[in-house]
């Protein structure tokens, strides 16, 4: 029995580490992903909150038919990015979770993407359902309510989260660049 037990240990310790199953460290009290958000991407794509752990990144919730403050919200986005080197951008990822349950399905949000030419390489316009929508928009300090002709009243938010989904920054300047949000996400993404 004891040379059974040698024999499965000395198998288990000739396998690379790397091989094992390594389970990943508990996320942090704090972090974001601790709500357990089904999402469906531009592509159709399913995925849960939590799979975005491992990378900062840049939140925001819109809905594809806004006329005003989205297009706005995804302009801003744009100019912090412009603000970033090439190594900073692609270490930063983009989610949009949509408020409009009833009409941002994935063929919607994938037109938008191609309507204002978002690259969904790195960016993700994403729907959850109305309860999701409501938990991921409080757990963010995002207030919204839908309006009697369809469209959303909504706060303007930008948030960084830092690898673990921690709020590292907010912004609600939107229209130009916020230095300090911007200053934040270098810090966060860390030096060269």
């Amino acid at each position: 029995m004891i040379r059974i037990a040698a024999l499965i240990i000395g198998m288990i310790l000739s396998v690379p580490m790397s091989a094992r199953a390594v389970q990943p460290s508990p996320l942090p009290g704090d972090s974001v992903y601790q709500l357990d958000l089904a999402l469906v991407d531009q592509d159709a794509r399913s995925f849960r909150l939590a799979d975005l752990r491992g990378k900062p990144r840049l939140l925001t919730m819109f809905y594809a038919s806004c006329p005003y403050m989205c297009p706005l919200i995804i302009d801003t986005l744009r100019l912090t990015e412009r603000e970033l080197d090439a190594r900073q951008r692609d270490a930063l990822g983009v989610l949009m979770v949509s408020f409009d349950t009833a009409r941002d399905d994935p063929a919607a949000l994938k037109a938008l993407a191609g309507k204002r030419r978002i690259d969904t390489g790195r960016w993700s316009l994403a729907r959850a359902d109305a309860a999701g929508v409501r938990k991921f928009a409080a757990i963010l300090g995002i207030q919204y309510r839908a309006l009697d002709d369809g469209e959303f009243s909504h706060s303007s938010v930008l948030i960084l989260l830092d690898a673990e989904g921690r709020i590292a920054a907010r912004s609600e300047t939107m229209g130009k660049i916020d230095p300090a949000f911007v200053a934040r996400i270098r810090e966060v993404l860390g030096k060269p």
